[in-house]
């Protein structure tokens, strides 16, 4: 290896490193290392949590924005029945998959469901606004659609 390379795994430093804040793929290699290898005493703790807390917050955001896109599509659909097309239902057949592995793979998310309708509806009304061209008036203002309607593929608002 040449004297400018880095090495595939980084030698363990010190947690009193800067190298969270200078390189954290660096770091994160590095406190992966040392996790492995059982040295919890060296390793950076509380930024190593929050950075698993922030993954969890991640898994939400991916469950609401792919809700907001099923929510919105089911919105036009509903509104605008004469622009109905094959990309707008396969929009939705898409996300809905999606959504259905995402909370497969993620089951703590499941019981979030309702919560995380409520967040995506707000986003899913604006986006039909500018998607449609219509009144933001013109959709309820909660969500006409529970979750479970929203994962149904059999289902589709008249």
């Amino acid at each position: 290896m040449d004297a400018g390379a880095m090495p595939l795994y980084p030698s363990p430093m010190p947690a009193e490193s800067s190298l969270y804040d200078e390189d954290f793929y660096a770091w994160s290699r590095q406190q992966a290392a040392l996790l492995r290898a059982g040295q919890l005493g060296r390793a950076d703790i509380e930024p190593i949590a929050e950075e698993i807390e922030s993954m969890g917050r991640a898994e939400k955001r991916e469950l609401i924005s792919r809700l907001t896109v099923v929510l919105m599509h089911l919105l036009m659909w509903r509104h605008q029945p004469d622009k109905r097309g094959a990309s707008w239902e396969a929009s939705i057949r898409v996300q809905r998959n999606r959504l259905i592995d995402h909370l497969n793979g993620n089951p703590s998310l499941k019981s979030m469901r309702p919560e995380a309708v409520a967040f995506a509806y707000r986003d899913a009304v604006l986006d039909a606004v500018a998607e449609t061209g219509l009144a933001a008036k013109t959709f309820p203002k909660d969500s006409p659609w529970s979750s479970d309607e929203a994962l149904d593929a059999d289902f589709w608002p008249a």
